[in-house]
C-alpha cells in the first residue's frame, strides 16, 4: 500500500548503550557483556525508518566513541541524523538482566549526568528543529531523566503545537527514574498530553495524569473510562492505543492491541486487534516501540485504524523474535507476519 504522506518523522530523545549478560545468565555471573545500541525513541526511529518512513533522530550524544558509534548505528538502518547534537560528558548506559522461566527480567539504569541530560534543554532551536516535520514522536522518558528533559520534553511539544505539527507520545512511565530526583509527573506529562494526536497510553498512565482512579474490575471498562476522560481532558488528542500481555512465562505470552479514537459525535470508537500467541520469546524488550512505530507508520500512511493496529501489533510481535532493542524488520516482512503462510523455511 502506498502511504499518503511524504512528511517527515521526528523523534526525539536520549540514545543509550544496553549492556546484558549472555542468555540466562544473571548480572556479573561471568565477564562477558553484549552491547547494544537503545533508546525508546531511537528504537522507534529505527523501525520507522525501515519501513520505509523518512525519519529522523533528535538527541545530544557524547562527543566520543560510543557517542558517535551510537548516532552511526542509527544511521545505518536509515534515519537521519542531521540533528544529533554532540556534547561533553558520558554515554547513557542501562543494563538488562533477561528474565528465564519463572524470573522476570531487571533493568539497572545508569543515565545520571550523562550528555543528553547534562545539555538537552539548550541544545536545541525548537523551532527551527521542527521546520519540515509533519509528526514528532516524544515519550515520558525523557522528562523523567530530570529537571533539563522536563524542561526539553514540555518545550519541544509546545514549539509542536505553535507549528502545527502532530505529536505521538508514548507513555513510557519510568518510576525509577522519577525516584531519583523531585519532579512532578502528572503535571509535566499531563503538557506533554496536552499536544499529543496520539497516545500510547493505558488507563494507568491517564490515572497519573488526570490524579485520579479508574476503578471497574473489568480493564475494558477501565480503558473506556479512561479513555472518555483523556478525550475531555485533552481536546487535541483523537487516538488511544495500548497493547494487552498475557504471560504464562517470561517466554511464553501472548499480545494483543486496542485503539480507542475520538468519535464525531463526542463518543469513543473501539478498534481491537486480535491476539497473537509466542511461544519461545527471544526478547521483549523494545515491543511497546515496535507497536508504536507500526501504528504511527499506518497513521503516517493514511490508513485505517484496524490497518494501522494490525500493522502495528504484528510489528511488535516480530520485536519479540530477536535480541535488542531495535525492531528490525521491513514493512513487508510486518505484512507477511500478518499473512497466513505458516513457519515453513522461505527459500
Amino acid at each position: 500500500m502506498t502511504p499518503s504522506s511524504s512528511g517527515r518523522i521526528l523523534c526525539f530523545g536520549e540514545m543509550l548503550l544496553r549492556f546484558s549478560p549472555n542468555a540466562n545468565e544473571l548480572l556479573m555471573q561471568s565477564p562477558a557483556l553484549t552491547v547494544r545500541p537503545a533508546g525508546a525513541e531511537a528504537n522507534v526511529a529505527v523501525s520507522l525508518a525501515r519501513f520505509g518512513a523518512p525519519t529522523a533522530m533528535a538527541t545530544v550524544l557524547p562527543d566520543n566513541a560510543l557517542g558517535h558509534g551510537a548516532r552511526d548505528e542509527v544511521r545505518k538502518h536509515g534515519v537521519e541524523t542531521s540533528s544529533v547534537v554532540f556534547k561533553p560528558g558520558r554515554m547513557g548506559l542501562y543494563f538488562l538482566t533477561p528474565g528465564a522461566v519463572r524470573r522476570p527480567s531487571e533493568v539497572l539504569y545508569d543515565r545520571a549526568g550523562s550528555a543528553f541530560v547534562e545539555h538537552v534543554h539548550r541544545a536545541f532551536d525548537w523551532d527551527a528543529l521542527l521546520d519540515g516535520v509533519e509528526w514528532l514522536h516524544a515519550s515520558g522518558v525523557t522528562p523523567a531523566t530530570g529537571p533539563n528533559g522536563s524542561t526539553a520534553a514540555v518545550a519541544i511539544v509546545e514549539a509542536a503545537i505553535r507549528k502545527g505539527v502532530k505529536v505521538s507520545y508514548d507513555g513510557n512511565f519510568r518510576g525509577k527514574l522519577w525516584e531519583q530526583w523531585d519532579g512532578d509527573p502528572p503535571t509535566t506529562l499531563g503538557k506533554m498530553l496536552s499536544g499529543a494526536t496520539v497516545a500510547f497510553a493505558d488507563d494507568r498512565d491517564f490515572a497519573l495524569v488526570l490524579k485520579t482512579r479508574f476503578d471497574s474490575a473489568d480493564p475494558a471498562v477501565r480503558r473506556r473510562q479512561a479513555a472518555e476522560a483523556a478525550f475531555a481532558a485533552f481536546p487535541r488528542l483523537q487516538r488511544i492505543a495500548c497493547t494487552l500481555r498475557v504471560q504464562e512465562s517470561v517466554a511464553d505470552q501472548a499480545l494483543s492491541a486496542v485503539m480507542l479514537t475520538r468519535g464525531d459525535d463526542g463518543g469513543v470508537i473501539e478498534t481491537n486487534a486480535e491476539a497473537i500467541h509466542m511461544a519461545g520469546v527471544v526478547d521483549r524488550v523494545g515491543g511497546g516501540d515496535a507497536f508504536a512505530s507500526g501504528v504511527l507508520f499506518g497513521l503516517w500512511s493514511g490508513w485505517s485504524d484496524q490497518e494501522a493496529l494490525d500493522f502495528g501489533l504484528a510489528a511488535a510481535g516480530l520485536k519479540h523474535s530477536v535480541p535488542g532493542d531495535f525492531n528490525l524488520f521491513t514493512a513487508a516482512e510486518v505484512r507477511a507476519a500478518m499473512g497466513d503462510g505458516g513457519f515453513d523455511i522461505r527459500r
